[in-house]
């Protein structure tokens, strides 16, 4: 089934039918103020937290998901009918009312169509703005004058901390102060504190939010939600909307909302524009300071230009042209537009994540970058040095850190039983990938603060990182596992031992030896080539099965992974990681390959492990606490599932490395809707797997590592598009019935016009390249040889 298209042109998806199976979202703004919106107008706002500046209330978990939101309903005062500008709260019949959502590049579109009349409502978050805007364009398709009354609707949180408001209700519920100042509506907390709205971790303080409307004649208003809605009533039947009369009630604690009542008189083929307002400050202060800024409509419509041309700049770094129509628009915007949200908001802001991951997972958030270098480089490259600034001296790092209230040299140093392996593993993924998108190689020697105490270079930090799991190594030789190692759910211990990330330190030597090879650093590559000769042997003496790598050791010695295991024999991740590390042999990499192929491989995408645990203890493995293909008991884990697609296109297997990559880019499921049911243009944590009954159903959209690994497997392993410190390589891995496709790069300010021919049908292999005219020998692009403009032409073979 299916509910919406692609339009790619305008890079938009498009829902034509509202009832999706899942609400289907969006986001807003920037990590200075966010927003999430649904194609019901559904979702909340929050300033630079989720969890500790969300001023919007959202009811988790309930039904609808994602109610309330930022509505406007509309009455009609002569038949006394009333519905809303989306299909939800109100929820006509849909044979009845005409509803089409096109979510795009950080706004939103809501067009609806009920008794004659349509109404188009664009969401957007202007740029380097702290508010929010609701234009609306309603028009009169009947024959006869219509008289209609408008209200604006939203709920308050009456704590911008998120545990406060759910749950503090004794205290919460008593500190709510609304106001009306010259129609425009003031969200007042705590007023008669000092305002220390930028401290989120003080969550007692004086804090205020507006709401105005500009081009309505406003003739009422309500800030008392139990006025508005009216008593055993909800969202979908307000009281004051069915009456036609606001109440102008004003809040003193209890509950708030932002309700603005206007009247407007349309004759036949009459349209009418005007605008919702909604952001942080005083209604008196910002809001009127606001309101005079966006005075006209004129002016709302430019600021949405710029915006539309702000995006889609980020998003221009990268476009393709390849015979897969699907894997064009993700390619082309949903990939690095999911990308972009995640590294704003790690796990931290969705209709899923409540505020309990407040901040940026240091993990995740190392990896988040990898897929937008090439469209943001200077803000990743400022958010590359936060995350190095949370590193510990000790070379492990801070679980998590929040960038508006983390201090640089001043933090406490994390206890050794919050420390996880794999932490810092990923800034051999990510910084070297930074250093060869932008060129700046001497960000290695750049000198930055430890989070606790000292400072080092960069390349200081990397060899601390290295240290810190050669020191914590156990009975195997073998990295600790620690608290986890990217693997919540295996309880291996602290001085248990885990392959994978025996596999990325592997990594991590290799790159350290890379790295120290350009500044000519002898001793450190010496140092480095002993660690990596002896994790080599130890890794082949302990850890291949025959015919795959095993998983984990416990401390007990008990072995994961194995075929000797009845529950979770065989798991993917050293598998490919064997590969992407340079440690398996040929011999034994394809073996690896053949064993995820046969054991692992669905039509849905590579599940993390299988067959799933029921009988194992839970203490020991927490998989169990999980149904069967689900989550880390042998779903499809959609963060690992890029390490497929790279794992198989380093063996040279374009064609299974491709059919990884389709079973679970969202496009592909674009027509399947009603069994994915989440959001077709976007990734998710998990898909549930052939264990499940429910195989093939998606789970936690957008936020995810996915996006990244993803988009960047595709991009630099599919199509081959790989910086590298002095130049660009063209590498392309594809399936064997393409006969080529183009890609447009941007690459340090300059343009690559590339296009890949593939005449005899094979996999991997660049048998000429020319460039601008010139044939070079290999398929490497020395930045010497660049131009601004730059024609390539790759002849595979």
């Amino acid at each position: 089934m299916q509910y919406g298209h692609f339009d790619d042109k305008k890079r938009e998806y498009v829902i034509d039918r509202p009832d999706t199976p899942k609400s289907w979202s969006n986001y807003l703004g920037s990590t200075e103020y966010g927003a999430i919106i649904t194609n019901n107008a559904g979702g909340y706002s929050f300033f630079k937290s989720a969890a500790q500046g969300r001023f919007m209330r959202l009811r988790f978990n309930s039904i609808p998901m994602d109610q309330p939101g930022r509505y406007f309903y509309v009455h009609d005062r002569d038949s006394k009918d009333y519905w809303s500008a989306a299909w939800q709260p109100v929820g006509k019949p849909l044979e009845e009312y005409k509803s089409v959502c096109r979510h795009g590049s950080a706004y939103t579109v809501i067009e609806s169509e009920y008794d004659k009349i349509k109404t188009e409502t664009t969401y957007f978050v202007p740029l380097g703005k702290a508010f929010e805007i609701w234009k609306l364009k309603i028009t009169n398709t009947d024959k006869v004058k219509r008289n209609l009354r408008l209200y604006t609707f939203v709920e308050y949180s009456n704590n911008w901390h998120q545990m406060q408001d759910f749950f503090n209700l004794q205290y919460t519920q008593y500190i709510l102060r609304m106001n009306v100042v010259d129609n425009i509506i003031d969200h007042g907390i705590n007023v008669q504190l000092p305002d220390d709205s930028g401290d989120f971790q003080n969550h007692d303080g004086n804090r205020h939010t507006f709401l105005g409307v500009v081009g309505g004649n406003i003739t009422g208003f309500d800030t008392d939600r139990d006025a508005f809605l009216g008593p055993y009533r909800a969202y979908h039947n307000p009281l004051v909307v069915e009456k036609g009369e606001c109440t102008n009630s004003l809040a003193y604690g209890d509950n708030g909302c932002g309700v603005l009542q206007i009247d407007v008189t349309l004759e036949p083929g009459e349209s009418q524009d005007l605008a919702a307002i909604m952001g942080i400050g005083k209604a008196e202060k910002e809001g009127k300071a606001a309101l005079t800024e966006f005075d006209t409509i004129e002016k709302i419509d430019t600021a949405f230009t710029e915006l539309v041309k702000s995006w889609h700049a980020k998003i221009d770094g990268l476009w393709v042209e390849t015979p897969d129509a699907e894997f064009n628009s993700m390619t082309n915007m949903w990939s690095p537009f999911n990308s972009l949200m995640t590294f704003a908001w790690s796990r931290a802001a969705s209709l899923v994540y409540s505020g309990e991951r407040d901040g940026l997972g240091y993990r995740d958030t190392v990896q988040d970058m990898l897929g937008v270098l090439h469209s943001i480089p200077e803000q990743a490259g400022e958010r590359i040095e936060l995350m190095l600034t949370g590193q510990a001296s000790t070379g492990g790092a801070m679980p998590v850190v929040k960038p508006f209230a983390h201090n640089p040299g001043k933090e406490k140093t994390p206890d050794e039983k919050e420390y996880r392996s794999d932490d810092c593993m990923w800034l051999f993924n990510t910084i070297p990938a930074y250093v060869k998108e932008t060129g700046k190689i001497d960000f290695y020697n750049k000198v930055l603060p430890y989070a606790d105490k000292g400072e080092a270079t960069v390349l200081g930090h990397l060899r601390l990182a290295i240290e810190f799991n050669l020191e914590r190594s156990g009975a195997h030789g073998l990295p600790c596992g620690l608290l986890a190692d990217w693997n919540d759910c295996l309880e291996l211990g602290h001085d248990g031992e885990t392959v994978f990330v025996a596999m990325q330190l592997r990594y991590a030597l290799k790159t350290y030896i890379e790295i120290n090879g350009m500044f000519g650093n002898a001793n450190e590559i010496s140092w480095a080539k002993g660690h990596l000769e002896i994790l080599d042997a130890n890794i082949d003496k302990h850890c291949w099965d025959g015919e795959w790598y095993v998983r984990a050791f416990r401390f007990d010695g008990s072995v994961f992974g194995s075929k000797e295991n009845e529950e979770g024999s065989c798991w993917l991740n050293p598998q490919t990681w064997s590969v992407i590390s340079g440690h398996a042999s040929p011999e034994k990499a394809q073996a690896a390959a053949k064993a995820v192929r046969e054991r692992l491989a669905t039509d849905c995408g590579v599940m993390v492990c299988a067959p799933p645990y029921a009988k194992a203890d839970h203490r020991i493995v927490k998989a169990p606490l999980f149904n069967a293909g689900m989550k880390e008991n042998a779903s499809i884990f959609s963060h690992t599932q890029g390490w497929a697609v790279m794992a198989e296109t380093m063996l040279g297997n374009g064609t299974q490395a491709y059919k990884y990559l389709r079973s679970f880019m969202p496009a592909a499921y674009n027509t399947k809707a009603d069994v994915r049911q989440i959001e077709p243009y976007v990734n998710c944590q998990f898909t549930h797997s052939t264990y499940s009954p429910r195989f093939g159903a998606s789970r936690l959209p957008w936020l995810t590592g996915a996006a990244t690994w993803g988009y960047y497997s595709a991009s630099a392993y599919i199509l081959g598009i790989q910086p590298d410190y002095d130049g660009l390589r063209i590498e392309p891995c594809i399936p064997a019935d393409w006969k080529g496709f183009k890609v447009k790069r941007r690459f340090r300010g300059k343009w690559f016009n590339i296009e890949v021919k593939n005449p005899n049908g094979v996999e991997k292999g660049v048998m000429k390249m020319t460039v601008n005219g010139i044939e070079t020998q290999g398929n490497f692009i020395p930045v010497l040889d660049m131009k601004e403009q730059n024609d390539i032409v790759v002849i595979m073979g």
